[in-house]
């Protein structure tokens, strides 16, 4: 690999007032550290002087490339400016780690351009090692001594703390740019941004749909690759979608020799993944032979392709969803227990919106933000329908069943029926009466067509026994047994009691309905 170094222009040593040691020349002459390229950085003060430098490396090492970048500043010496310009020069550069190894110059430069170097690089928003240089010493190193320094700052409680504004930054990016005032949502995504900056390993996303999973996965991509722990792209599917024979060649791509027939050959979504992130909805879906693949693919990196004789590798960062609770399709034989041994080293529940009614403000102003775009103009909220939309927004009776998707149809809803660009109470109160019917009829439908199942006349129920049947039966239902059943749904009293038969609880339960067992988990 070809050895890159990136370093300031030495305004005083390079001239060679230290017994005449430049040290941006002498690097290039140690035979053990050849330099394929030297980034040489310099204000437009000192042009000659790093043109003479240049000459001087030439003729010591004429294998080695000398690039001038020129960077001004008006103080070396301002913190934010030093940072700030160190910052926009490692984003907009192109950093090849496939190809090159980066070392950054610390001997010459400013004590400011030294600390900047020092955070830059234990961020990875430059991926290099330190290279410290020092004049000669004696026969024995003639060019003077060189030291490679692999950086790990996390040591240094200090310096780690240096690092919060980028955290902070990464955690907004998480967010997406939405405050949050709740805080298991805000414990969560903080333990999130670590973990994504940090390892690479599967992350799994949990939640209820149109709880967030998808935008949060394509901004762990976001932050993932500027953290330069990703270079390649982002390729979403839903494994829904890769039921069948032709699922499979879907993710793992064939040959033309196949088909025999042109234009027949595909790479496959593990192929095109290669180098950067995989995002795989509902993986509850995945059928058994994908998910020995994935398993494969995940621990060893590579896969034969349909009609090929020859592996192919594929490294990616795999993330994951899922609405329903996967241990419980591992206990009935629908998930490999491997695999979600791999997913489950690092999962994340997604709070549903009623439980972040803090947030319904921050909520509103997004989504209402969002349908300006689509709309082209602006839409405001007048004070006493804002105070409406929020007050049911928050209320507790409020069920929000298809979460932030329920919420962003309801403010595009409003937002477009604005006719003079104002949202007045009359509009909210309306709107409200759409939701609630909206989700009267889901609730209402869902449960009774459940009940209907195991009750002969379910509308003879109270309306109370209707609601918590119906949530018992659907326990019973993702649950293998009469035992499991028992402790998923009295896990927090069963603590309290000496003795902990939750089965027997929940027999009697079900004898109050006239139902055993087998007939609720039958339907």
């Amino acid at each position: 690999m070809r050895n890159v170094v990136i370093g300031f222009l030495g305004t005083q040593l390079d001239i060679g007032r230290n017994r005449g040691w430049r040290p941006s020349v002498e690097l290039t002459r140690h035979a053990d550290f050849a330099v394929d390229r030297f980034e040489l950085i310099h204000d437009q003060r000192h042009v000659g002087l790093a043109r003479q430098v240049m000459k001087a490396i030439a003729a010591v090492s004429p294998d080695t490339e000398v690039r001038l970048v020129q960077i001004d500043m008006r103080d070396p010496w301002d913190f934010q400016e030093v940072y700030g310009k160190l910052f926009d020069f490692a984003k907009d550069y192109g950093f090849d780690e496939d190809r090159e190894r980066y070392h950054v110059h610390l001997t010459t430069g400013t004590h400011v351009a030294q600390i900047c170097w020092f955070l830059l690089t234990e961020s990875r928003h430059i991926p290099a090692k330190l290279l410290q240089t020092g004049p000669p010493r004696g026969d024995a190193l003639p060019h003077g001594s060189i030291d490679i320094i692999d950086l790990d700052l996390s040591r240094y409680d200090a310096l780690q703390q240096r690092f919060d504004a980028v955290s902070r930054e990464s955690v907004s990016l998480l967010k997406g740019g939405i405050e949050s005032e709740t805080p298991v949502f805000n414990a969560m995504i903080e333990r999130l941004e670590f973990v994504a900056s940090h390892s690479d390993a599967p992350l799994l996303l949990l939640g209820e749909a149109g709880s967030g999973k998808s935008r949060l996965a394509q901004q762990i991509y976001e932050l993932k690759l500027q953290r330069r722990r990703v270079k390649g792209r982002l390729v979403q599917v839903n494994a829904a979608g890769l039921r069948g024979p032709q699922g499979m060649v879907a993710l793992i791509g064939q040959r033309r020799s196949v088909m025999g027939i042109a234009g027949t050959e595909r790479a496959g979504l593990l192929r095109e993944a290669d180098g950067g992130v995989l995002f795989l909805e509902g993986i509850e879906a995945l059928e058994p032979d994908a998910q020995a693949l994935l398993v494969q693919v995940l621990e060893g990196g590579r896969y034969y392709p349909l009609g090929s004789d020859s592996e192919v590798s594929s490294r990616f960062h795999l993330i994951a969803s899922a609405a329903v609770d996967l241990a419980v399709l591992v206990a009935e034989g629908r998930l490999r227990a491997d695999l979600f041994a791999l997913l489950h080293q690092w999962s994340f529940r997604l709070p549903p919106l009623r439980a972040r009614r803090d947030d319904m403000a921050a909520h509103l102003a997004h989504q209402r933000g969002l349908a300006e775009r689509a709309l082209g103009r602006s839409v405001g909220f007048n004070a006493d329908a804002s105070a409406r939309y929020l007050r049911f927004a928050r209320d507790p009776g409020t069920i929000w069943a298809g979460n932030l998707r329920d919420l962003a149809a309801s403010v595009q809803r409003l937002c477009t029926l604005a006719e003079r660009g104002r949202v007045t109470l009359a509009m909210v109160e309306e709107e409200i009466a759409v939701l609630t019917a909206q989700w009267q009829g889901v609730v209402r439908d869902g449960d009774m067509a459940l009940l209907a199942e195991v009750v002969a006349r379910p509308e003879g129920l109270d309306e109370f026994d209707r609601a918590q049947l119906a949530a018992v039966i659907r326990a019973c239902r993702e649950t293998p047994n009469l035992s499991a059943a028992g402790r998923r749904l009295f896990a927090a009293s069963r603590a309290e009691k000496a003795s902990q038969n939750d089965a027997d609880r929940l027999r009697k339960y079900l004898a109050r309905f006239g139902l055993e067992w087998a007939a609720v988990q039958g339907g």
